[in-house]
């Protein structure tokens, strides 16, 4: 304790120097130091100068890493010759651990490294996927099957490896650093200061668009190179890409703000369980404020305070003479893993509070994921003749991401700006919960309309054996631009909720958890997949719903299925989300 006081009175004459000179105003109110681990000045760090520098940097990472995953379907078809099954589950497993290290990737930028260091040593770790890639590429792909849709019996088997080596180097780098680079952007704004509070609250959104932006670019130009044979160039305009944004990510390094590292939360997480296990017997109905340990843990550079939900965790942190005694017995020294502060109490209280609505997320997140590839697919099998160009299947994702990021963008810029103005009055916005739920509303919708859109793609099919129909595909706008509305209102929202409800200092843990959602999503969704094509087969010749050959099979019925599932979900949330009570 005395080692506490000590470093809590350095900070307060620390902060008095600074006012006595006459620039307290000059820095950050909410904690943020610069590269040099000095109090963040607002005027030479930090601010949209910084966070630009970020966005940039968002946007090109976003087009290096869309470049291979808008045509990772494709290319597992076309050259790895997967069935539709099989090259939705390898697009599914591949995404599933893009997200699952992203969890990695808050735990070790809240804990260790730092939002900044894992940026720049992780996007590094991508630039070498995506050359190890274009080079494996080069060497196993061989000459005359560059066009689109030919097969081949390849002859560098040995190739296959390191292949996979390079995709999932790329999902290490891009995963572990996607839920580092937007909290390091809304740490360049001070949420004590009210004129940065407000750009604070728009930097998700702002990074959510430069990510749709980068993909945009990928999924048109990009995928008309790859899908045209020309899988190495696409490949090294990838990497370039990814190479130029390292730089910018560099060039900003003496300008941007940090908040300091916590240490390893999993270990608190465990001492705060531990520590209410020993005082199970003590009440707390009768215990103030007073009687709590500190308020702060030593890391922090804020405190934490107390929060009346789940008010049973409390005793943990709960320091008075009794239970002291008790724990401690006469003559012992204090035992670290009898006693939590209230911080380490209240991060178990966030995940406790979170969970249902993060499991609730889950299946969603599944049908996120599995709509792109399974749409992809659809339209591969559809007349893609515009006059007499060939449109790319992964191409159509550019309505879904025009839809999103129009918006979102016009949504902050001109609808609310536009009705403050018309009523002389702020309006009533959808809470971060409510913006969820509208979402699964609207994906529900999406899966309906692409359910009966391949029932009328079904009827123009040919009736040979080519995988072919010659219904447009542009039958397919509607349900993309639908998942794209769906899409702004989940994902944004969901970026919010689970980083303000996370303790400070947390906030990529919690960005962290909304991504790892997505990652067992994936997992879902291949298994469901499986199941139903497992189930929906026979080996009398029968194919299931998604069969190696669309036409053969009955894609609706799968869409009208996991309608039905999301349908359940979103009642679940719903009762989650009328249950759950934040931070009290």
């Amino acid at each position: 304790m005395d080692g506490n006081k000590k470093d809590l009175k350095f900070q307060v004459v620390e902060v008095y120097e600074h006012q006595e000179e006459g620039s307290f105003t000059s820095y950050t109110s909410d904690g943020t130091v610069d590269f040099y681990g000095k109090l963040a000045m607002r005027d030479s760090t930090g601010g949209w100068i910084s966070a630009t520098l970020l966005l940039v940097n968002q946007g090109l990472i976003a087009l290096a890493f869309s470049g291979v995953e808008a045509n990772l379907v494709l290319f597992s078809k076309l050259v790895l010759k997967q069935t539709n099954v099989e090259a939705a589950n390898t697009f599914g497993l591949w995404m599933g651990t893009t997200y699952f290290f992203s969890l990695v990737g808050a735990f070790l930028s809240d804990s260790y490294l730092g939002r900044y260091l894992t940026c720049i040593l992780f996007q590094f770790v991508l630039i070498i996927g995506l050359v190890v890639l274009s080079l494996s590429t080069h060497f196993f792909l061989p000459h005359g099957c560059e066009q689109i849709g030919v097969l081949f019996e390849s002859d560098r088997q040995d190739q296959f490896p390191l292949f996979y080596l390079s995709i999932y180097l790329i999902a290490l780098g891009s995963g572990v650093s996607d839920p580092a680079l937007p909290i390091l952007g809304a740490d360049q704004f001070d949420e004590e200061e009210p004129k940065e509070q407000r750009s604070k609250a728009l930097i998700y959104g702002y990074f959510y668009v430069a990510l749709n932006l980068g993909s945009l670019v990928a999924e048109t130009i990009l995928a008309y190179i790859e899908t045209t044979g020309h899988w190495v160039m696409g490949f090294w305009i990838c990497t370039s890409c990814a190479t130029v944004s390292f730089v910018v990510l560099l060039s900003g390094t003496l300008r941007y703000r940090h908040n300091k590292t916590f240490g390893n939360p999993f270990s608190k997480f465990i001492q705060v369980i531990m520590s209410l296990l020993r005082k199970m017997k003590f009440q707390i109905h009768s215990i103030g404020e007073r009687d709590y340990g500190i308020q702060r843990d030593d890391n922090c550079v804020r405190s934490i305070h107390h929060t009346n939900g789940l008010r049973f965790l409390d005793r943990a942190a709960i320091v008075f003479d009794e239970a002291t005694g008790m724990l401690l017995g006469k003559g012992q020294k204090p035992y670290t893993w009898n006693f939590s502060n209230v911080t380490q109490s209240e991060w178990v209280k966030y995940i406790l509070r979170v969970l249902p609505i993060w499991i609730c997320t889950i299946f969603s997140s599944s049908v996120f994921i599995q709509m792109l590839s399974l749409f992809l697919e659809q339209g591969s099998t559809m007349d893609r003749t515009f006059f007499k160009f060939q449109i790319p299947p992964s191409s159509m994702t550019a309505f879904n991401i025009m839809n999103t990021s129009t918006f979102i963008i016009l949504f902050d810029v001109l609808i609310i700006p536009l009705y403050m103005k018309l009523t002389k009055k702020s309006p009533k916005l959808p809470s971060e919960l409510q913006s969820i739920g509208i979402g699964f509303s609207i994906a529900t919708i999406t899966l309906i309309v692409a359910g009966l859109v391949e029932r009328k793609r079904l009827e123009f099919a040919s009736n040979d054996s080519e995988e072919t129909s010659s219904l447009s595909i542009f039958w397919l706008i509607p349900q993309y631009m639908l998942l794209g509305v769906a899409e702004a209102f989940v994902n944004v929202a969901q970026m919010k909720f689970f980083t303000s409800e996370t303790p400070n200092g947390l906030e990529s843990m919690g960005m962290g958890l909304s991504m790892f959602s997505s990652a067992i999503g994936c997992y879902v969704g291949n298994f469901i997949l499986t199941v139903v094509n497992k189930i929906t087969s026979s080996d009398k010749g029968q194919h299931g719903w998604v069969s190696p050959n669309l036409n053969d099979g009955h894609l609706d019925r799968f869409f009208f299925l996991t309608a039905f599932l999301i349908i359940i979900d979103l009642i679940v949330y719903i009762v989650c989300a009328k249950r759950y009570k934040g931070k009290l």
